[in-house]
């Protein structure tokens, strides 16, 4: 069981955006010093990392979520309104600059997922965004694949491993349903893909 948890905690959707863009800055050529990619890194673990746990907190605190973990809907309606947002403005961002309009998809595709993710809560299904914050990588390595013609495979069957491990993590800690890991799997690797033909 704490196998299971350790997973759910190193694997946490405001964890798996930083390892992208490090994983993005590894395999893609670009022309940005180390100077630059340290300050794309930090401003996307500043909005994706840092300001939701702030979120949390401060949403805990006026007692407007039970819980960190968001559990039930209701706690997840409010801080997922705000994630949307935030991401939103991270790839309006990250697409004005020059040579990242690549990682401006990749938070657009985000963006779209989440409020995908929402809209599902009025039909009472509560998506899984663990395996949902996987399923977006997938599909954006799977869009650099045919953007830059270079084999992503290696990459991708290693997502799709740790997606499945990650997924039996969730099942065993009994936070969702085949079905909700299903769907938040699906909605990731669908929204990258939807996003690069809607862009």
């Amino acid at each position: 069981m704490r196998f299971y948890k350790f997973l759910s905690v190193i694997l946490h959707p405001i964890v798996i955006p930083t390892i992208g863009v490090m994983l993005y800055f590894l395999l893609i050529p670009n022309n940005f010093i180390s100077n630059q990619k340290l300050t794309i890194l930090s401003l996307i673990f500043l909005v994706t990392y840092l300001i939701p746990l702030l979120i949390l907190v401060f949403l805990k605190k006026l007692k407007i979520i039970k819980s960190y973990q968001t559990e039930n809907i209701k706690d997840r309606k409010l801080p997922l309104a705000l994630m949307i947002t935030l991401f939103y403005a991270l790839g309006n961002t990250l697409n004005t600059i020059a040579n990242l309009k690549d990682l401006g998809l990749l938070f657009y595709s985000t963006s779209l997922g989440l409020f995908l993710i929402y809209t599902l809560f009025y039909f009472k299904v509560r998506a899984s965004i663990h395996l949902f914050s996987l399923g977006i990588p997938i599909g954006f390595f799977m869009i650099l694949s045919n953007l830059y013609s270079q084999s992503f495979l290696i990459v991708i069957i290693l997502l799709f491993l740790v997606a499945g491990l990650l997924a039996s993590a969730r099942l065993n800690l009994k936070a969702h349903t085949t079905k909700e890991i299903y769907i938040g799997f699906f909605i990731g690797i669908l929204s990258s893909l939807s996003m690069f033909y809607l862009l």
